[in-house]
């Protein structure tokens, strides 16, 4: 008897005759695992401390990761489309501070908004013409914009900061919808649904799958890769731009070291939803269950009030698990 024909045959017959339940198949996801950790994380903050089932205090947990998440849903389509963009968290510098100077020539509250979207959108114009256009490696233009952009806003304010803004701008990042549901929260369910359907019931959305997976072959097969990754950067830029406007708001005040360290908490929220650092692949249901982990992980040190760097390490140490854990398992 031939061995060979034994290998080729019990090869076919490990191939499955059918695709497991879709039931299953979610149960076995990355985002299950999510659900089970979220649930985890809500127990234990609620054994450690009395004050966190309060109703208000939940709503004031959501502030821990709104802002971050919006970013995180434009970083996640991104990520998946094989790039990165580090540089999120100074462009919130320079937008917070674009508000500011239109603040203080005399500009309302649409001008303000519209000045800190404008220049999220310029900041991703910049990174998108360089990555996109020019074929640099986005890891080092983003490094080089975050330095950029953080830069030019310290130059403008120096040690000083803004303050004063109207009384109306305050809605953005201290107003509330209904009840305990704040605007940032309902901006947040509002941009997570929007680019739900975006990434996953769109063809633009294929087009990034497509070119996180591979580049060369999207090109050929008729997706034009340069223009759907000026696109993203774009997007990128504007939410970075949105999330100053609500950070600004909330804290109302600028200062240029506003969103120090944010780029770090956002591609971990990517990394922790289960989109791929190598592209590829992810989803955005993932990224909004690794929002709400790492706001309850936040929250919860904040009501034991848990020293800030601690907080620094935990962010660290998730990053690293998330990326390495898979790669071992995958070993095993």
């Amino acid at each position: 008897m031939n061995p060979e024909a034994n290998t080729g045959a019990s090869r076919a017959r490990a191939i499955p005759d059918r695709l497991p339940p879709p039931l299953w198949q979610a149960l076995r996801s990355w985002e299950a695992l999510l659900v089970v950790v979220f649930v985890l994380v809500f127990a234990a903050n609620s054994f450690a401390s009395p004050y966190f089932l309060n109703a208000w205090n939940l709503s004031d947990a959501t502030f821990n990761f709104t802002e971050k998440a919006m970013i995180a849903f434009a970083m996640a389509m991104l990520i998946i489309a094989g790039e990165i963009d580090l540089s999120v968290a100074s462009i919130i510098a320079l937008a917070s501070t674009a508000m500011g100077l239109a603040m203080t020539a005399g500009a309302g509250t649409p001008l303000i908004v519209a000045a800190g979207l404008v220049t999220g959108l310029a900041c991703g114009a910049v990174n998108g013409w360089l990555v996109a256009g020019m074929g640099l490696p986005s890891i080092v233009v983003t490094i080089g914009t975050m330095s950029l952009f953080r830069g030019i806003a310290f130059v403008v304010l120096g040690d000083q900061a803004f303050t004063g803004y109207p009384p109306g701008f305050a809605y953005f990042g201290q107003g509330y919808v209904w009840w305990v549901i704040s605007v940032e929260l309902a901006l947040f369910a509002a941009l997570a649904i929007g680019f739900y359907m975006l990434l996953h019931r769109t063809g633009f959305g294929r087009s990034v799958f497509a070119i996180g997976n591979n580049a060369t072959a999207a090109l050929f097969s008729g997706i034009r890769v340069g223009r759907v990754r000026f696109m993203l950067f774009l997007l990128t830029g504007v939410m970075s731009g949105l999330a100053a406007v609500c950070l600004t708001s909330r804290l109302g005040s600028t200062r240029p070291s506003i969103a120090t360290g944010m780029e770090l908490e956002v591609v971990t929220m990517v990394v922790l939803g289960g989109v791929s650092i190598l592209g590829g692949s992810g989803s955005i249901l993932g990224v909004v269950l690794a929002a709400f982990i790492m706001g309850m992980v936040t929250f919860g040190f904040g009501l034991l009030n848990v020293p800030g760097i601690v907080m620094s390490i935990f962010v660290g140490l998730l990053l690293i698990g998330v990326i390495a854990v898979p790669r071992l398992l995958r070993r095993k």
